[in-house]
């Protein structure tokens, strides 16, 4: 039963960060000449990671992202039936908070000046496959070995851990906006990837492989490289 709040918990917790990050996007552009929409959208991705790690954090730990859980199995966090059911509800939630933006949108009859329902992509490194895994690869590796390192036992930040966690999401987000969209995850770049392919947008879900293996790698990596620099000296 635990298992099944848990899961409601990341449900809605990626539910609602597609829904305020990416619609936010979409009402306001990421075009990079004109910044504002860029730092808007950047503080709606980290202000919903404040509000979800203070609503949901001490049900389910808040990841709401499988490069995030797959951080924390690879720490020892978790275990493998975990990490499966907190995945597979991330995404059912990042798919179920598109579906809300494309009724909004619909309905209002609104202009999604995004042009895919915020989803990521590869415009910003000239079409680079590479450059744009590399960058995900960097901006996953800063975002979850922050978030490693704040909720450490060793730590010690107490309450102020959903706001560091929710302000270095802000960070690599002006970062990465103007590069590949910011993606650092699998479950938002599917879901935003999902959404416009059904409404005759294919482009994005061509990618968003990229958004699934370099958030992924980048995760394990900073998991790998923090329980290495976490681990005590034999003596």
């Amino acid at each position: 039963m635990d298992l099944v709040k848990k899961c409601i918990a990341e449900f809605i917790g990626t539910c609602v960060l597609v829904t305020f990050g990416c619609g936010t996007a979409m009402l306001v552009g990421c075009d990079a000449v004109n910044g504002g929409g860029y730092i808007l959208t950047a503080f709606a991705f980290g202000l919903v990671i404040v509000a979800m790690a203070y609503s949901i954090g001490n049900i389910s730990g808040c990841h709401i992202n499988p490069a995030v859980s797959l951080g924390v199995l690879i720490s020892g966090g978790m275990n493998a039936k975990e990490f499966c059911c907190y995945v597979i509800s991330q995404i059912l939630g990042g798919i179920c908070g598109g579906g809300i933006l494309a009724f909004i949108f619909k309905v209002g009859a609104l202009t999604d000046k995004t042009g895919g329902f915020g989803a990521n992509g590869l415009a910003g490194v000239n079409g680079s496959i590479l450059a744009g895994l590399l960058v995900e690869v960097v901006l996953t590796f800063v975002f979850v070995i922050a978030i490693l390192g704040v909720t450490s036992s060793k730590a010690g930040h107490g309450s102020f851990g959903g706001l560091v966690i929710g302000l270095t999401l802000v960070l690599v987000h002006i970062f990465g906006i103007g590069l590949t969209g910011t993606s650092v995850n699998p479950a938002r770049s599917i879901a935003s990837a999902v959404i416009a392919a059904c409404a005759h947008n294919p482009e994005p879900i061509k990618v968003v492989w990229v958004f699934i293996v370099g958030p992924l790698v980048g995760a394990a990596l900073a998991a790998l490289i923090y329980k290495f620099l976490e681990k005590k000296d034999e003596k």
